[in-house]
């Protein structure tokens, strides 16, 4: 625990478990969310060759997991952490940087 502490530089313990709860819930989250969006978009899983259905899911899910990460975190409380070490991050590797003060 004291690594993660020192490396995500967080506070206590708690904190720590709370984020690995928010890890958990997001990405069930994610994958439970990305079935309805494939059927939506027209994607069936019954009638859909595996080799287009399942990358389609599986970016599916990254978007998902990104954009609802930093919601989940401000539920618990964690709203900055997963902000500036996976969101913005993300974000300014796609491309948005100019949108992010430097830090």
């Amino acid at each position: 625990m004291e690594k993660l502490i020192q490396r995500w530089g967080l506070t206590s313990n708690f904190q720590v478990l709370l984020i690995i709860i928010v890890f958990s819930i997001n990405g069930s989250f994610a994958a439970y969310i990305a079935k309805p969006l494939t059927e939506f978009i027209g994607l069936p899983k019954e009638t859909t060759n595996g080799w287009l259905f399942w990358p389609v899911r599986i970016i599916l899910i990254f978007l998902v997991y990104q954009i609802i990460l930093p919601l989940v975190g401000f539920i618990f409380g964690q709203f900055n952490f997963f902000w500036n070490f996976f969101t913005k991050k993300m974000l300014i590797r796609i491309g948005f940087k100019r949108f992010f003060k430097e830090d």
